[in-house]
């Protein structure tokens, strides 16, 4: 047996190619952890520079040393080989030079055969193995936040900011948690919910707190949370509204497929470390701006004196929200919060709900009218987009079932299933009329069908706006 000593250098080459595949799997890794921390929009953006280049200088160390070790052990063995060829009995040692490109018979039964083998520099393998890993690396990337990511985004993401801060009326605080409280359990299945606290002393981080960050499920967290609040320290309004702004941006948090929102209850109208209206009004718009994000904005003041009231409705004018809901007692507070954490998004989503059947109602009427006078083409055509009308309010109808936790809630998912019903009737209604058209059979018997079913849908639609009246009566609109 032969043994061959290994020397420093193929040390080092090995040692190389360690190195290069660590700075690899952590350049990638790093890349996994930017993927998942980052906002989706950053990351689409800079995805394919940051990490990409801490890959390449890895990927490059990697292939340089495994080829480089590679080289060493080829020519190790050539070295070895006619001593082990030596040892060997019976085995006649032949040298032949070799000029052609042909296969040359050595003695009765040997035969050899030119291979010809281009020698690849190091370099180039690495950058090829790293553009193809890039490539993968940021396919995976875009896949990740434009498909994998939104489908499994919550439908609402909604901060809660409560006022913590001493008050004149010490049972105040305790209204608003109660409040909250009954809100949360009729929240959204798929609604991811957070909460915040302000009040406290200025210039202290202690001043606003995140009680739970977002998370959908969590209403039980959010509940025992808000039962422990106790007042205390002046009302640092400004400082609540910037930190939870921030909130919505912070790592490992995803957008909402419908809306960002924050819900204020406050029972104070002023800053206690903020005078300067002006400022405050700058503040508010920078960070929402910075932000990034369309947030929307609710306030309701809750036994907010008069005199303080016109700087709240200039804090809600620099948040792009309505105008704060005033409310004087528990009663009113528990209905206006309830409408605009749960009734606000029943209406939005029924009349989401509605536009599109409204938008599937004049395609098909088109259509009718094409086959009334003979052109076929566009009226195939405007059918086929008035049935992917009808099949694409999945996501609408989802979000909707999630908040029928109320028989007024549970009246619009009814009426909307039932309209979303009527519309197919009516479209497949159309779709009969053009069959007809087509095989030349008289129109009328099929246009009597049509006719019955738009008039049931219609009546449906009429049942519809009747159940959404009520709802469109914000009682934050009331004086």
């Amino acid at each position: 047996m032969i043994s061959r000593v290994v020397d420093d250098a193929d040390m080092t080459r090995s040692a190389v190619a360690w190195a290069g595949g660590l700075v690899t799997a952590m350049a990638f890794g790093g890349m996994a952890v930017y993927f998942a921390v980052v906002r989706p929009d950053d990351a689409d953006k800079s995805a394919s520079m940051i990490g990409l280049f801490a890959a390449v200088a890895g990927m490059g160390v990697a292939v340089y040393g495994a080829v480089a070790a590679r080289r060493a052990r080829r020519r190790a063995a050539m070295a070895d080989a006619p001593a082990e060829r030596a040892a060997r009995p019976y085995v006649k040692q032949l040298t032949v030079q070799v000029t052609g490109s042909r296969g040359i018979l050595i003695g009765d039964h040997g035969h050899q055969e030119n291979v010809f083998h281009v020698d690849v520099p190091a370099v180039l393998w690495a950058s090829l193995v790293t553009l193809i890993a890039s490539v993968l690396a940021v396919g995976a990337g875009r896949l990740y936040f434009d498909w994998f990511s939104p489908e499994f985004a919550p439908n609402y993401r909604t901060q809660f900011l409560v006022d913590a801060a001493d008050a004149a009326d010490p049972a105040g605080l305790a209204a608003v948690t109660t409040s909250l409280r009954k809100a949360i359990g009729n929240s959204g299945d798929h609604d991811a919910l957070s909460l915040r606290r302000f009040g406290g002393e200025c210039g202290t981080s202690g001043n606003t707190t995140r009680l739970a960050g977002f998370a959908t499920g969590n209403r039980q967290k959010i509940t025992n949370e808000a039962a422990r609040i106790r007042a205390g320290g002046g009302p640092t309004l400004v400082r609540g509204i910037v930190e939870a702004v921030e909130d919505f941006s912070k790592p490992l948090t995803s957008k909402a497929r419908q809306v960002d929102r924050i819900i204020v209850v406050t029972r104070h109208g002023v800053d206690a470390c903020d005078s300067d209206t002006s400022y405050v009004e700058n503040e508010i718009r920078d960070r929402i701006g910075a932000a990034g994000l369309s947030l929307e904005f609710r306030l309701i003041g809750y036994q907010v004196p008069e005199g303080q009231r016109r700087t709240l409705d200039r804090i809600a004018t620099a948040a792009k929200a309505p105008r704060p809901a005033y409310v004087k007692n528990a009663t009113e507070l528990q209905r206006t919060l309830n409408w605009y954490a749960n009734t606000e998004p029943v209406l939005k989503g029924a009349q989401s709900i509605v536009d599109t059947l409204n938008t599937t109602v004049t395609q098909v009427n088109t259509a009718v009218q094409a086959i009334v006078n003979g052109r076929l083409d566009l009226a195939d055509s405007t059918l086929g987009r008035a049935r992917k009308s009808v099949d694409g309010t999945a996501a609408q109808f989802g979000d909707l079932a999630a908040r029928a936790k109320d028989v007024t809630a549970r009246d619009v998912r009814d009426r909307a299933l039932r309209l979303r019903e009527k519309q197919r009737r009516v479209v497949a209604a159309a779709d009969a009329l053009l069959k007809a058209a087509r095989a030349g059979s008289p129109l009328d018997p099929q246009l009597t069908v049509f006719q019955q079913a738009a008039k049931d849908y219609n009546n449906e639609v009429n049942g519809m706006n009747q159940a959404l009246a009520p709802l469109r009566a914000n009682p934050a609109k009331k004086p």
